[in-house]
């Protein structure tokens, strides 16, 4: 995992300008149709990975170690000045999940700051994981 974030890190100065969203939904909708990478979060979040990444040893994205995301659906964000969060439902096999994404208004576009899940017996965060 420590890989991982360092390729995180290396990409990030060139991914994060290539890619601007221009909305919570957007980044969102993208973050669930291709493989995460750097340009998708805040430069906080990138730095944690990078000095943490072992902390998440499974994929935040699909609150779980592998699958597929089906049936992607979006809440309204909430948005309040340069932070949003949403709720992000969808099916990984026969698993339904609802983890909430938490993003930043960063460099002209939206990046994402937090995924967490607060449901069920093992409530966690990236944040929290990364010792933030």
């Amino acid at each position: 995992m420590r890989r991982l974030a360092l390729v995180f890190a290396l990409l990030a100065a060139t991914a994060a300008q290539a890619r601007t969203y221009t909305s919570p939904q957007a980044l969102i909708n993208c973050l669930y149709a291709e493989t995460f990478d750097s340009a998708y979060s805040s430069e906080a979040l990138n730095e944690s990975l990078t000095a943490n990444g072992e902390a998440v040893d499974f994929d935040p994205i699909l609150a779980g170690q592998d699958g597929v995301a089906s049936n992607v659906r979006l809440s309204p964000p909430i948005i309040l000045g340069d932070m949003a969060e949403l709720e992000v439902s969808f099916r990984n096999g026969n698993r339904s999940a609802t983890p909430y994404s938490t993003l930043v208004r960063e460099n002209g576009g939206w990046k994402v700051d937090d995924i967490a899940d607060q449901s069920g017996d093992d409530p966690w965060s990236v944040r929290e994981l990364l010792g933030q």
